[in-house]
């Protein structure tokens, strides 16, 4: 199996889909990354929503955008690629739209943006990888897809960044904040049309196969759900132990989360390539023990109580990045590996199917594991995320 050995930005960029293609992802994330944080607070402060119907809205979009998973599947198995792609930016300007458009106090036409936003959310990770596993092969694959993963999150930093700077004009900047992203997704869009690129036909003794099924991987997909809980670690689990056991500093879970992005930026395409000299699977496997361990060093740092428990849990929170970072650079890239040419949509839909669901549940999870204790909470994870290991080197 040839393995990458050398970062070269300029392979990269064309493994990746291209120039153009890379400016339309770093668009497109700056936007998000001005918007998604603050949804929340967009509902409850402009449209004075309350905020459990707010956040349950919310989380009803980003299942039911789940339900065009299969569509999306079957439209990249016809041969699209940047056009899924640019569709699902433009069906976030949608969202946007209706958000703007939304009167205050009404909760359904928010539910009608939410579901827009969450079906955009949901399709656009299949059809990027879709994108890049037409341009790129091999370990360069895997390298572009961890590049892209790299200038998402930076432009995610960026975008949030900007839109923190903004909260102190209250909802009028949330409303302009929320029009600049209407733009960039349209910007984004554009891009992204313009590259035009599709799938080449499959080879004559492949396309009676055409309506055959993708892979099921049920090992692997039930694995990943219990994966991606690491990716809400950051976000909600750490601020949620930090203020509620250990009563530390809000200053402490933005110093995690800034650090946390600045990583996976800066590492994560060196240790996607570092660790292309082994089998995806195998370092599919190795980053759900390293997540088990820094899950058992947040059960022990969380045990030193106020005053070291807080900088220990930080200290700890480097090593579940290093898992994130290393689960992020294997999964999607073997599930790529894995899927026939003739149901690489398919088979990533079903992939994505996977991962939105994880990240649908884990804040649930997360927060009713919470106040029955740290043990509860890192013990369960622990051992989840580590039979998930198992089961997916035993596939």
């Amino acid at each position: 199996m040839a393995t990458t050995t050398r970062i070269r930005p300029h392979a990269l960029v064309r493994a990746s889909g291209g120039p153009r293609y890379a400016v339309a992802l770093a668009v497109d994330a700056l936007g998000t990354g001005m918007l998604r944080p603050f949804l929340l607070l967009y509902g409850v402060t402009v449209l004075k929503l309350s905020p459990p119907a707010t956040g349950t809205t919310m989380t009803a979009g980003i299942v039911a955008g789940l339900v065009c998973m299969p569509a999306v599947g079957r439209w990249l198995d016809r041969g699209a690629r940047s056009t899924v792609v640019a569709t699902a930016m433009l069906v976030r300007v949608v969202g946007v739209a209706l958000l703007l458009a939304a009167p205050p106090g009404h909760v359904w036409p928010f539910a009608a943006a939410a579901l827009f936003l969450g079906i955009g959310n949901q399709a656009w990770p299949a059809a990027h990888a879709a994108v890049v596993a037409t341009v790129a092969h091999g370990r360069d694959r895997d390298a572009a897809l961890a590049a892209g993963r790299a200038l998402r999150n930076a432009a995610l930093g960026v975008g949030a960044l900007v839109a923190t700077a903004c909260l102190a004009g209250g909802g009028a900047a949330l409303q302009w904040l929320a029009a600049v992203t209407g733009l960039a997704y349209l910007a984004a869009a554009t891009l992204a049309w313009s590259v035009r690129l599709r799938a080449r036909p499959s080879a004559p003794r492949a396309r009676g196969r055409e309506k055959e099924p993708a892979p099921r991987m049920p090992a692997l997909l039930t694995a990943n759900v219990i994966y991606v809980f690491c990716l809400n670690v950051p976000e909600i689990a750490l601020p949620l132990v930090l203020q509620t056991q250990l009563h530390a500093a809000q200053v402490w879970a933005g110093a995690i989360f800034v650090a946390n992005t600045v990583l996976v930026v800066t590492l994560q395409v060196p240790l996607t390539v570092m660790l292309s000299r082994y089998s995806r699977r195998t370092v599919l496997a190795l980053s759900g023990v390293v997540l088990t361990a820094s899950y058992l060093g947040f059960l022990a740092a969380t045990s030193l109580g106020h005053g070291w428990g807080a900088p220990a849990v930080a200290a700890v929170s480097v090593l579940c990045t290093i898992g994130e970072i290393v689960y992020a650079g294997s999964a999607t890239a073997l599930v790529t590996a894995l899927a026939p040419p003739h149901a690489l949509g398919r088979t990533l839909a079903r992939f994505q199917l996977s991962t939105g669901f994880g990240l649908a549940v884990s804040p649930a999870a997360i927060t009713a594991l919470a106040p029955h204790g740290v043990t509860a909470l890192w013990g369960t994870l622990a051992t989840a995320t580590l039979v998930s290991a198992a089961a997916v080197r035993r596939t």
